[in-house]
């Protein structure tokens, strides 16, 4: 009798291969007939020998019937959106902009923008353990068993590597057809069947979806990114272990001649940084003609690092930029404008325009966004206008067609809120109302609060919201813990099981940490990053953050990686408001968390405070040497990958090298492990 191990391991080694010959490669190596014998046969002695199934098996493709909740994950990586440009012209400006910023030469990477839903892979060792979704940049849903499904997702990686994987999922067109041939209604885009099917409960129902991937970005969970220069030589290693990456691709730059550029089997489209223009209209011309959709291009450095030293906004990595492809216009006119007010006070116009067709969807209200860009377009009511969906996805007035003669030259905003009637003041090109008691502020920072993405309040909707102020029980989010829920008893809708459910909902949320607290306050600049780089510089508690707002602390804040000057100065301005300081008390008051819990971590003096580190060369005590720098984290510290004028400490091992020279000559304290050690030990 043969070992049924060593059948299964043999079988799914087979398999694997057979797999990546017909996904990934396009060369299929077995007949249908050769794989359907030892697939079943692999099923069949799972079946006899559970305990033998491999977390690497081809039979996880076929998903399970089981439901399956999907779980909320932390990110461990920046899953940022991405800046925008519609332009070449604007690309040529970010591109020179960029290059002033980083002092550095820079070449530059051009992707196309699948138009897909976003992924993170997480591996361990070489094993895939996560798949994530994008979320709110944050947190993401678990799809892991959803996306194991996806033939041309690496279960096992040939190297055991400790990677966080960035992707598009997509749904190719041929099989979107044949798809949308079988429905009665069918399926608006591709896109939004993918997105719909990774969220299904039931994994197997996902595997009858025939989704792809093209990967585009890899995070190393240690120190490994040092091996790698270039975001080019990162895409070939990608491929060398087994992911899809997009073969259509341009680099562009001072190194790189016309021509084409060869890096492993990766071949670029190649020239000097003025063929970017050329490189750009090509690639929308022959959009119509892929095999998929995309949206538009992603230009990246290509250098990794100085994307280190140019760093990220909140929203944002500042070295990349989503280039989008002209949008399809229609003309409508514009029967009224109307102002919004959101939960910070700004005042938005909008235009209400007669309904009309766009890229497979009605448009019939379009952003206006302030008074400057309506005075640009010289907009009034009644006018003829050119309506596109930038992006394919944000409807915009381009221009104005032709002008009514009845209407007003120009639409003028309102110089009181319409919301409270009370004045408004100019913050830049926007005009916001002051009044934190305004109706349409406190519906917004309710609802902001409630929120999934926020506090989370189970069984505490907008409509339950908007109810509760309606009828007076709410005037600020502080009220949320005030009025008593048995007070709605005989309302419509409100049931004994409803009322305590929402009670239930409201006393649970108390136990949300102070990051999400923070988060879920409204205030201006500060969302969940923003309060995680606080949080992790040391502001550990609100009273550090008013206290540094009382003090005028704008230049400490705007020190943190990641927060900057404007944003520091939003945030310490806000937190000097009086009535946010007593909604902070009343929460405080209502038993909410505004300290973050210490940690085992969180708990370590914090001696590297304000250090930025790099580390170089081999070590005895730190193996692999991430190891050394998560203990500069752990204190503190920040860690960065390469040596650039932001360094202040260099701890070098045996075999610096050209790290070692830089840090000299730049005058970067240089640190040896015996005194890395001692520091530790001073604790």
């Amino acid at each position: 009798m043969s070992d049924p191990k060593h059948e299964i391991d043999t079988l799914v080694a087979r398999l694997q291969a057979w797999q990546h010959d017909y996904y990934i490669k396009a060369r299929p190596s077995a007949t249908d007939a050769e794989y359907d014998r030892a697939f079943d046969r692999l099923l069949e002695l799972e079946k006899a020998y559970p305990e033998l199934r491999r977390p690497d098996s081809p039979s996880l493709r076929v998903g399970s019937d089981l439901s399956a909740d999907l779980p909320e994950v932390d990110h461990t990586i920046p899953v940022l959106s991405l800046d925008k440009a519609y332009t070449a012209a604007e690309v040529a400006d970010w591109a020179a902009k960029t290059e002033k910023n980083a002092d550095a030469r820079l070449n530059f990477v051009v992707e196309e923008k699948i138009d897909g839903a976003s992924i993170v892979l997480y591996y361990e060792k070489g094993l895939l353990v996560r798949a994530v979704t994008r979320g709110n940049g944050t947190r993401g849903n678990d799809i892991t068993a959803n996306v194991r499904t996806i033939r041309s997702v690496p279960l096992r990686l040939p190297e055991a590597v400790n990677i966080a994987v960035r992707g598009e999922i997509y749904l190719p067109l041929e099989r979107f057809a044949e798809i949308n041939a079988r429905q009665e209604v069918p399926f608006a885009n591709p896109r939004n069947l993918a997105a719909g099917s990774l969220r299904r409960k039931k994994s197997s129902e996902v595997a009858a979806i025939p989704l792809e991937i093209f990967v585009y970005e890899g995070f190393f969970a240690d120190d490994s990114a040092a091996e790698y220069r270039t975001h080019h030589d990162l895409l070939s290693y990608l491929q060398n272990l087994g992911f899809r990456v997009n073969p259509r691709l341009g680099l562009f730059g001072p190194d790189y001649g016309s021509g084409r550029f060869r890096a492993g089997e990766l071949s670029f489209s190649a020239g000097p940084l003025e063929k970017v223009e050329g490189f750009l209209k090509r690639m929308n011309e022959e959009r119509n003609s892929l095999g998929y959709e995309i949206d538009g291009l992603v230009i990246k450095v290509d250098e990794l690092a100085p994307r280190e030293e140019l760093g990220y906004t909140g929203h944002h990595p500042r070295w990349a930029l989503a280039f989008k492809f002209e949008s399809p216009e229609a003309v409508s006119t514009v029967k009224a404008v109307e102002v919004q007010v959101g939960r910070t006070g700004r005042i938005t116009p909008v235009a209400r325009i007669e309904p009309v067709l766009i890229g497979g969807s009605t448009v019939s209200n379009v952003t206006l966004h302030n008074q400057q860009y309506i005075d640009a377009l010289e907009l009034g009511i009644g006018d003829q206008v050119a309506v596109s969906k930038r992006g394919d996805v944000i409807p915009a007035v381009e221009r104005v067609v032709e002008k009514s003669e009845a209407a007003e030259p120009v639409w003028r905003m309102p110089e009181a809120c319409p919301s409270c009637g009370e004045g408004l003041e100019s913050h830049g090109a926007h005009l916001f109302c002051v009044n934190r008691r305004c109706p349409d502020q406190v519906r917004g920072r309710i609802v902001f609060f409630i929120g999934k993405d926020q506090m989370d309040i189970d069984n505490f909707g907008p409509e339950t919201a908007s109810f509760l102020i309606e009828k007076g029980l709410l005037t600020g989010i502080e009220d949320i813990y005030r009025f008593d829920p048995e007070t709605l008893a005989g309302e419509a809708g409100f049931g004994e099981k409803k009322i305590a459910l929402l009670k239930q909902g409201i006393e649970a949320s108390k136990e949300q940490p102070y990051r999400r607290v923070l988060a879920s306050l409204g205030i201006p600049d500060l969302g969940q990053k923003a309060a995680e780089l606080l949080i992790e510089a040391g502001y550990r508690g609100i009273d550090a953050l008013l206290k540094a707002a009382d003090g005028k602390e704008e230049a400490a804040l705007a020190e943190i990686h990641g927060i900057g000057e404007k944003t520091a100065a939003s945030i310490l301005m806000s937190l000097r408001d009086p009535e946010l300081r007593k909604q902070i008390a009343a929460l405080r008051q209502a038993g909410l968390n505004f300290e973050e819990e210490e940690t085992e971590a969180s708990s370590l003096p914090q001696i590297f405070s304000g250090q930025v580190w790099c580390v170089t060369g081999s070590f005895e005590n730190y193996k692999p040497r991430g190891k050394a720098m998560e203990e500069v984290k752990l204190r503190g510290g920040r860690s960065v990958g390469a040596i650039t004028g932001a360094v202040t400490h260099l701890l070098a091992g045996s075999g610096g090298g050209s790290k070692l020279a830089k840090a000299e000559k730049l005058g970067i304290e240089i640190v040896s492990e015996e005194e890395f050690l001692k520091l530790l030990g001073s604790e």
